[in-house]
């Protein structure tokens, strides 16, 4: 392999870049893709890049779902145990032209602490805190909730996280409504408008932004998120309810109906493109442009019928864990949902203020093909 200098410091192999070199990369607003290839249990909730972990043993099999395109500049990111290079030698061989190691790896990525260091996506927390500052959503502790529910007071706990995180541990008597379903769901969950609601997740941001969600939408209702969410419980020395005890149901046409005028009202400031099924394929297939058809169903809708060439990427956690999902900084984005759009609304609404080009498709999978 010929060797040149790329980013700073001594000639290395052309597949390898140093920390400045990835600064600048994360800075200069073309596409890029980074992949975490450490062992997921190793990288946890996420990376210090907030980047796609894509484990090594996975990329080869996997990498197309996530760089659809051969071309992105793509730089693998291992523990510093030199395992991105043979990776990287077997993507450049299976024809990816573009693909670079990160030197030294996260070790030396985060050599000098990780307080100042750029991320490939923001963190979720980052981000729902600067919503919560911005708007003063209100919220409640885990202790005046309790008090609530002892005094039998009128109110609902929504938890927005996936039904797996929900039937793991939730506030007792919660109902799970992962956080993309919330207006779609919400009035056939909450038939009243005096019902106080209280929107919980594992910690903050699915319940920040659920509980905004609720209140840029014009809800009826009052809406709060508990603080720390079922983190805040257990410290309380409160228990946990288990299992799947309060699903959200079926949609009538009374709840769709209450929907589409919520989505008109989150949506009143928010301007994205339409478009059908042959434009987002045309999209698609562009040799020069990343896009992902990304439906925001649930993954029940989607196992019964999907458009092809999409993947399902469930509406809450897309809003809470982009990096896990969308691999290409720089992409665009076509949100697939139903003709209400309720979903794929709440998702833009969000991800356009994450600096992401959103366009929406709406189909009508109950009647067309």
């Amino acid at each position: 392999m010929s060797t040149s200098s790329i980013g700073h410091g001594t000639e290395t192999a052309t597949n390898t870049i140093d920390s400045e070199t990835l600064r600048l990369w994360l800075a200069d607003g073309d596409e890029l893709a980074v992949l975490d290839i450490r062992p997921t249990d190793v990288v946890g909730y996420a990376s210090p890049l907030f980047a796609t972990n894509l484990p090594a043993d996975r990329v080869e099999a996997e990498i197309d779902r996530f760089v659809p395109r051969k071309l992105v500049r793509t730089v693998l990111v291992d523990d510093g145990d030199a395992t991105a290079s043979a990776v990287a030698d077997a993507l450049t061989a299976a024809g990816r032209t573009a693909v670079y190691v990160l030197s030294g790896g996260i070790p030396e990525w985060t050599r000098d602490g990780t307080e100042n260091l750029p991320t490939f996506d923001i963190p979720g927390q980052k981000f729902s805190l600067g919503i919560r500052d911005e708007r003063e959503t209100p919220s409640v502790t885990a202790a005046e909730l309790e008090t609530l529910k002892s005094e039998s007071a009128d109110v609902v706990v929504i938890d927005t996280r996936t039904v797996a995180e929900f039937t793991a541990g939730h506030v007792p008597g919660a109902v799970g409504v992962p956080g993309a379903e919330l207006l779609l769901r919400f009035a056939d969950v909450v038939p009243s408008p005096d019902t106080h609601i209280v929107v919980s997740c594992a910690g903050l941001p699915r319940a920040i932004i659920g509980a905004q969600t609720l209140i840029d939408a014009g809800v009826p209702n009052r809406v709060s998120y508990l603080h720390e969410g079922t983190k805040a419980w257990k410290q309380e020395n409160l228990e946990l309810e288990t299992g799947a005890t309060a699903l959200y149901g079926p949609v009538d046409e009374a709840a769709r109906e209450r929907a589409a005028q919520w989505v008109r009202a989150i949506s009143a400031d928010d301007e994205f493109a339409r478009v059908d099924l042959a434009t987002a394929h045309e999209w698609a297939a562009d040799p020069d442009r990343t896009t992902y058809l990304l439906d925001v169903r649930t993954p029940e809708e989607f196992a019964q019928r999907h458009l092809p060439g999409s993947i399902n990427s469930e509406g809450g956690q897309l809003l809470g864990v982009s990096h896990r999902t969308i691999a290409v900084r720089g992409a665009r984005v076509v949100l697939i949902d139903d003709p209400t759009a309720a979903r794929a609304s709440v998702v833009a609404h969000w991800l356009q203020r994450r600096g992401f080009e959103i366009a929406l498709l709406l189909h009508d999978f109950e009647t067309q093909a």
